[in-house]
């Protein structure tokens, strides 16, 4: 399983009463599937492989914005044309993207089943089910990486409402499917539309899968789903705060990962707990894992902090201590 370390959640010796400290290990890096992982780690992998080629493509989108605003301008036949097919190629990505979150939320439930069943507690699971732990942080910073690049591409919506209302005018003036509406149906552009009018996309795939997994999973606890998912953060702050711990990483930009995939937990724990992330009594330490972050240069948590700031769902409500809104205010 990698450099697979002991898991161990042990109370200071000195203060039976003090928190509990998670000396850990996550072997993001090189961790390899057990026997009893193989199974779901294959058909997560299956899903994950596209994921590195999602994102350059969202990242190179260029949008048709200029063949859109002189088909609006100088709406002649030529110039539609041109819009047209200027956009037609971008829906196909973004039909594209549409279908990888679908993946997404179907391969989500499966890694939880995993994670979350049985009689382990979760620190046990992290320790004994590593590649599948990995795999669910590939998800969650994959998550973080499409939201932020499709924040600051306001094209994808433009793109796409200028194509939906070209070929319902032509729908109407033939009573017939245009052509080039072959490949997005009526009922998928709707879905696709509902899908891009969220600021954050991938955040709503993740946060209803897992919500819909508690709610259907009658046989596991919702306890089990959501202290798996705060252990998890509390072990990626402790790997972050711990110089020995960091000084294992093999690759520069794992610290990175580490911390995006601890603040997706944070934010993904907001969604799904009934309470949220920011109460007293929460069991996800909001306030050492934004000291962490404000730590860092801000070119790593710039865009970390937006995140818990803007995409977190009960940061704003009264239960949240005056110190936790003081210290994420912009």
């Amino acid at each position: 399983m990698g450099k697979l370390l002991s898991l161990l959640a042990r109370d200071d010796a000195s203060n039976c009463c003090s928190p509990q400290k998670y000396d850990v290990y996550l072997d993001f890096e090189n961790a390899q599937p057990t026997e009893s992982e193989q199974k779901t780690f294959a058909v997560v992998q299956q899903v994950l492989k596209n994921s590195e080629t999602i994102l350059n493509e969202l990242q190179q989108y260029k949008g048709a914005g200029k063949e859109i605003r002189e088909a609006i301008s100088n709406p002649t036949d030529e110039s539609q044309k041109r819009a047209l097919q200027a956009v037609l190629p971008l829906v196909s990505k973004l039909k594209r993207f549409f279908e990888f979150s679908l993946e997404l939320e179907a391969v989500v439930p499966q890694i939880l089943s995993e994670l979350c069943s049985g009689e382990m507690i979760p620190t046990q699971h992290l320790e004994t089910q590593q590649a599948l732990v990995k795999q669910f942080a590939e998800i969650l910073e994959f998550v973080l990486k499409f939201d932020e690049n499709k924040m600051k591409t306001p094209a994808i919506q433009n793109d796409f409402s200028y194509y939906r209302r070209t070929i319902a005018r032509q729908r109407m003036s033939t009573n017939d499917d245009h052509p080039d509406a072959k490949e997005v149906s009526t009922e998928l552009a709707n879905r696709m539309s509902l899908f891009y009018a969220h600021a954050t996309p991938m955040l709503r795939v993740l946060s209803d899968a897992v919500s819909q997994f508690v709610s259907e999973r009658t046989d596991i606890p919702i306890e089990n789903t959501t202290e798996t998912l705060s252990t998890m953060a509390k072990v990626c702050l402790r790997m972050l705060e711990s110089p020995q711990l960091m000084a294992q990483f093999q690759r520069e930009e794992t610290q990175l990962f580490v911390l995006r995939v601890m603040v997706g937990l944070v934010i993904l724990y907001d969604h799904v707990h009934p309470q949220g992330a920011f109460v007293k009594a929460s069991n996800v330490d909001v306030k050492g894992c934004v000291k962490l972050l404000k730590e860092q240069p801000a070119i790593k948590s710039e865009g970390l902090l937006n995140a818990l700031r803007y995409t977190t769902k009960h940061l704003n409500e009264d239960a949240t201590p005056k110190n936790i809104k003081t210290l994420l205010a912009a």
